[in-house]
């Protein structure tokens, strides 16, 4: 099969693995594209999320993971999870393993999607390229009107899961407590470690980086005699 023929949709946030690099440089026709979902379609109905071993345990502290389960597969009859590097490195970067093992579990069983190990950016460029020379291939378009969802409840939750350790459930638990994001985020520490599942650690990581000032703030510098 003529490479040039194959086609690839790549999320452009993608750009910065290599991997596109390594598919151009085989010759694969790749569509670079601003996805609103997924990072690599290699066919009509076959959707790829691409996540490194870290990024993939903190989506699933910060509740990004199963949400994004979700949206796969309310759009794409075949999403994949592709998860790349050293599996061994997850006891450095979580105190618990079960975490992690949990989440695949729920991705596998509850989701219904696979789950593709790679290794590196190199096994994972072959793993796509092998998807979508695949002859099975069904026809039509790759690229699907994708809207953001306009239900406030759903972008409620997914607002509040953004903060540190909170996932679904405790975001759920969040609304039921304060009514409001707007009042979530008011909360004194106190108030908010009293939520089951939170607790006072948690509580403080939530405040502290709420309460942290941006390196994007514009500072005017101090005032002088003259301003005065």
């Amino acid at each position: 099969m003529n490479l040039k023929e194959l086609r690839i949709v790549v999320d452009e946030r993608e750009k910065k693995s290599g991997i596109p690099d390594l598919l151009k440089a085989i010759g694969i026709n790749l569509e670079i594209k601003t996805l609103p979902i997924g990072d690599y379609i290699v066919a009509p109905e076959t959707i790829i999320e691409r996540k490194s071993i870290s990024d993939l345990i903190s989506s699933i502290f910060d509740g990004r993971l199963f949400d994004q389960c979700n949206r796969l597969k309310e759009h794409f009859q075949f999403p994949i999870i592709l998860v790349e590097g050293d599996v061994t490195k997850i006891e450095q970067l979580v105190d618990n393993p079960l975490v992690f093992y949990g989440a695949m579990s729920s991705i596998v069983l509850d989701f219904k999607i696979p789950i593709i190990p790679t290794a590196n950016v190199s096994h994972t460029a072959k793993l796509l390229v092998s998807m979508c020379s695949r002859k099975d291939v069904t026809k039509g378009p790759f690229i699907k009107k994708i809207k953001k969802s306009n239900d406030l409840q759903k972008q409620q939750l997914s607002m509040l899961c953004s903060l540190p350790n909170v996932g679904e459930k405790i975001a759920i638990r969040m609304l039921e407590k304060f009514g409001t994001p707007l009042e979530v985020l008011s909360a004194s520490t106190a108030d908010l470690s009293k939520i089951n599942g939170l607790g006072n650690t948690r509580a403080k990581k939530i405040k502290k980086m709420l309460q942290m000032e941006s390196k994007h703030l514009k500072k005017t510098g101090q005032k002088t005699l003259h301003d005065t």
